[in-house]
């Protein structure tokens, strides 16, 4: 039996039927699934979908950029050099964490290929981990604000290579630059990959034109 990551569940089912539709959402570094709990209701999703979002808490642990601090994070970062030095043995382990999700939405009754994996900065480093490497279809992946940290590490996936993939990112970023959104862009459309890349006129964050688009393209690949 798995021990589940503690999640928030919000669930956009304006007719009460079962649900069908997952989205698996993981939060940046020191956030916590709370975080983008509020953007459901804004996306616009259509009344006759039945989406389950999970939005989980990513574990305690000490960050060595931020002097060793203990926070709310799915792996170390070691260095905060435009390669972003980081633990990679923590990116695989959380995302074993989230395979552990994904196996409880099909056993629930969702299809993996019903289900989006999305993620915001640090969390979208741990997406892309997930997804581009899950053995079975999935309905699509999300990165926000991000970076592909693990591509040589990740054992890409033949079942996915047809999987829809959204890249967005704020052109102001402080954080994560617009770079390494392109790079991720740059390099998935060189292995073949279908790949939509916005960028937004803004910083480390998500504003309401990117959220209404996001609504459309869960609108898309869900349906």
């Amino acid at each position: 039996m798995s021990n589940y990551l503690d999640t928030v569940i919000v669930e956009h089912n304006p007719t009460q039927k079962k649900i069908d539709r997952a989205v698996i959402w993981l939060h940046g570094l020191g956030a916590s699934g709370h975080d983008f709990e509020p953007v459901v209701p804004q996306l616009g999703l259509a009344d006759d979908m039945a989406v389950r979002f999970i939005f989980p808490h990513a574990p305690q642990r000490p960050v060595t950029v931020n002097g060793g601090m203990v926070m709310p994070a799915w792996y170390d970062i070691l260095e905060m050099s435009l390669e972003r030095k980081v633990d990679i043995a923590q990116i695989e382990h959380s995302s074993q964490q989230i395979h552990d999700l994904i196996a409880r939405e099909i056993e629930r009754g969702v299809k993996p290929e019903h289900i989006i994996i999305a993620g915001f900065s640090q969390g979208g480093a741990v997406a892309y981990h997930v997804a581009l490497g899950y053995p079975q279809r999935l309905a699509g992946l999300m990165a926000l604000s991000t970076y592909l940290a693990t591509n040589d590490n990740i054992d890409y996936s033949d079942a996915n290579k047809d999987m829809p993939i959204l890249i967005e990112h704020g052109t102001h970023d402080p954080v994560v630059p617009v770079v390494l959104g392109e790079q991720a862009q740059q390099l998935l459309s060189a292995k073949g990959y279908s790949v939509v890349y916005h960028t937004y006129t803004m910083a480390h964050q998500v504003c309401m034109p990117q959220i209404q688009n996001i609504g459309k393209w869960m609108n898309k690949v869900l349906a």
